[in-house]
């Protein structure tokens, strides 16, 4: 079996927790939701955290989908909780967020594929904190355009659908989903005026080149927001770490992606898509 490669200096984590830590961590247990930043064991949790920030996930902890990067429990979901929107608006409440960050699992069992559930956590959101802004990481909702209109229709702030990897890697790294497909739902948010947003995974054997092919297929499309980031292996079942892209590499796909015409560029290896989200709006893109 081959070995795993080292992880560098440049990806040692701070792990330290404060008061905000749990706090955030007490909200969370109290309302039973669920967030990406457990279920996805993002590097930045504590960080994030330690904020009073945090990455809801609405739908439930399970993914009907088994894409070889995430850590995400997959298999056959449970019902939908229909009081989750309320409990998220009440979070978001209680930890005081100017700027929240939505996401959640796949949900390809039920008959709107969790449309319904992502516009009345929006809309619940909007009723209790009129003054947040609301960033929504939706899935492809399977290319359905009825759905996307949907939530778009609801009117988060931003709304973003992760590319996750270049366009020859995708079927061997997303269970399901389609690069063509994840294009098509930027290119319907970009058109309905409401910033899109993606991001990439680096490291799982992609070349520059593509790099800045898939940068210009987002550009394309009118995505205007990108966070690039370091893929780091969840467990040995997962796809293996290919390389460990640098810091100087990093930054100069960032100036790339600026000269390209992205409105903002994050990258940089423990960069996640809801990575300081919050900095996105502070910077006042519209």
């Amino acid at each position: 079996m081959e070995r795993p490669l080292k992880k560098p200096d440049w990806l040692k984590i701070n792990i330290a927790s404060n008061e905000h830590f749990a706090c955030v961590s007490q909200i969370i247990k109290t309302h039973h939701l669920h967030t990406i930043c457990s279920s996805g064991r993002c590097p930045n949790r504590a960080e994030c955290w330690n904020r009073g920030t945090a990455t809801f996930m609405i739908l439930g902890d399970i993914c009907t989908r088994s894409c070889r990067f995430c850590n995400t429990k997959t298999g056959k979901p449970i019902a939908k909780d229909v009081n989750e929107p309320l409990k998220i608006a009440k979070s978001v409440q209680l930890m005081n967020l100017s700027h929240v960050v939505i996401t959640s699992v796949d949900r390809d069992d039920l008959p709107d594929l969790g449309a319904s559930q992502w516009i009345e956590t929006i809309l619940s959101i909007k009723r209790l904190n009129p003054h947040t802004t609301i960033e929504t990481l939706i899935p492809d909702f399977q290319g359905k355009t009825t759905l996307i209109e949907q939530v778009v229709n609801a009117a988060p702030t931003i709304i973003g659908h992760n590319l996750e990897t270049v366009r020859r890697l995708t079927p061997i790294i997303r269970s399901a989903a389609s690069y063509d497909t994840s294009l098509q739902v930027l290119k319907q948010i970009a058109e309905s005026h409401i910033p899109a947003k993606s991001s990439l995974m680096l490291g799982l054997g992609e070349t520059h080149d593509e790099v800045c092919e898939t940068m210009d297929d987002l550009r394309d499309v009118g995505c205007s927001i990108l966070t690039l980031g370091q893929y780091l292996q969840p467990t040995i079942k997962h796809f293996s770490v290919v390389e460990y892209i640098h810091p100087d590499k990093f930054a100069e796909y960032k100036s790339l992606g600026l000269q390209k015409g992205f409105r903002m560029v994050e990258s940089g290896p423990l960069v996640r898509s809801s990575y300081h989200a919050e900095n996105f709006f502070l910077e006042k893109v519209n």
